[in-house]
């Protein structure tokens, strides 16, 4: 087990480093007709597990090191925002992440309803202006 664990671990951090590079966080710009320039952003999640045993069968016939082992890995990535660039201007634009719960979606209704209000107490002062 000495050797094959570590070989085994060796190989699928190489493939996970192979699958995931600096462009997986900050993506390759993508430019428009009308001069803005897009960079996506992620966010990137790498995990990986190994383990091995050596043990002996009761039928071993003389092999030596038997070895019970396995690996495996996973990457997970995410859009979080998108920079946004025009005229010299950059602009962070987050990517919405929908609400899970009750609260969350109440909090984001927030600014909407405030619009809203806002909206319709102007209105109705200019109506009683008039």
């Amino acid at each position: 087990m000495s050797k094959n664990l570590p070989n085994m671990l060796e190989s699928t951090i190489a493939k996970l480093r192979e699958m995931v590079d600096a462009n997986s966080i900050v993506g390759e710009p993508i430019s428009t007709a009308d001069g803005v320039t897009i960079i996506p952003i992620s966010n990137v999640s790498v995990g990986f597990a190994g383990g091995g045993t050596d043990f002996v069968p009761k039928n071993a016939n003389g092999q030596e090191n038997p070895f019970g082992g396995g690996v495996g890995g996973g990457v997970k990535v995410t859009p979080i925002a998108f920079l946004v660039i025009k005229d010299g201007i950059v602009r962070v634009l987050p990517v919405a992440v929908p609400a899970n719960t009750a609260a969350d979606r109440l909090v984001e209704m927030i600014p909407d309803t405030l619009d809203k209000v806002v909206s319709f107490i102007d209105t109705h002062t200019k109506k009683n202006e008039e």
